[in-house]
């Protein structure tokens, strides 16, 4: 028999018969950790990215859901109409009211003010509805109460919106939304009615800010649909007062905030120069940007140009 030592000889002769041996390159150590390490970095920065991205995409997701959450603090939890404390609320504030939806189209029935037949302020609008018309969101924000009060508003619903108003719809035959549920702007919210103390079937409406019951017509124009401008200033000495655009020829002392001077002092066009925007432009004239499309027929997608002549009135 072939002993160990003569396979391992007749292999190596074999071998050297083949030819010359080539040495294999062998990575050492070392070097395979540090690609290794750098492979390892290289994932970990791509599952970074990918995380980042889903975390981003969440946010904007949750943003798009429901508004910021710090507005729904004070008062949340309340059963008041008017759950604030005097002493928090500021002598003035611009309040955003783009985005806006016309709670029903109906027209104004009763205005806001103090009523001397019943010795009482009226400190909301009344629109005309028919029974189980149904009723909007004025605003995006979120339902703080949904509520029944028989010598009074009836059923009734109050939305907080991250602008900083409150919105109250009275009289309501149905609720069609929840405390505590996200609404958007020109979501049904219930259907009108004739509950509570009322003599047919209207929609009262309120503006509040901080527990001041705002005349809805300083923001809302209801005869057109639309808002007067694109924000409403608050102030505790004309949140009372209404704002009206129509051409005027004197103007009251205490109105030069909310109105402007008569169709002679007024331009009929406007000349765009450059740097303008369509809202800033409105805001000059004090009407809203809306408004302002509307009467040039304009689309929200339209760009204005420099030197392009826009229609005031």
């Amino acid at each position: 028999m072939i002993g160990i030592k003569g396979i391992v000889c007749a292999a190596l002769l074999a071998a050297l018969a083949a030819g010359p041996v080539q040495a294999q390159k062998i990575t050492s150590k070392a070097q395979h950790s540090q690609a290794h390490q750098k492979l390892l970095a290289s994932r970990a920065k791509g599952d970074d990215q990918i995380k980042l991205v889903e975390k981003n995409t969440f946010i904007d997701l949750i943003d798009d859901i429901e508004p910021e959450p710090d507005i729904y603090t004070e008062g949340w939890n309340s059963k008041r109409v008017n759950p604030f404390k005097e002493s928090d609320v500021p002598n003035s504030k611009v309040i955003d009211v783009t985005g806006y939806h016309m709670p029903c189209p109906g027209r104004v029935t009763s205005n806001y003010g103090y009523r001397a037949k019943f010795g009482r302020m009226h400190k909301g609008i009344d629109l005309q509805i028919r029974s189980n018309d149904t009723i909007y969101a004025a605003f995006d924000g979120k339902v703080r109460l949904t509520n029944y009060e028989a010598r009074g508003y009836g059923n009734y619903v109050i939305l907080r919106h991250p602008n900083g108003l409150e919105t109250v719809y009275g009289h309501l035959n149905k609720a069609l939304v929840k405390a505590d549920q996200v609404v958007r702007a020109g979501q049904p919210i219930a259907l009108g009615g004739s509950t509570g103390r009322s003599t047919g079937p209207h929609l009262h409406f309120e503006t509040r800010y901080m527990g001041y019951a705002i005349n809805p017509s300083a923001i809302f124009d209801f005869a057109n649909q639309t808002t007067h401008t694109d924000t409403y200033t608050f102030s505790k000495s004309t949140y009372t007062k209404p704002r009206s655009f129509a051409p005027k020829t004197t103007l009251a002392k205490n109105d030069k905030e909310n109105t402007y001077q008569g169709a002679s002092n007024v331009k009929s066009t406007y000349t765009v120069r450059r740097g303008d925007t369509l809202s800033s432009i409105a805001r000059s004239y004090g009407m809203s940007a809306t408004t302002l499309r509307k009467i040039n027929g304009l689309a929200s997608s339209d760009v204005i140009q420099a030197g392009q002549v826009l229609k005031l009135k």
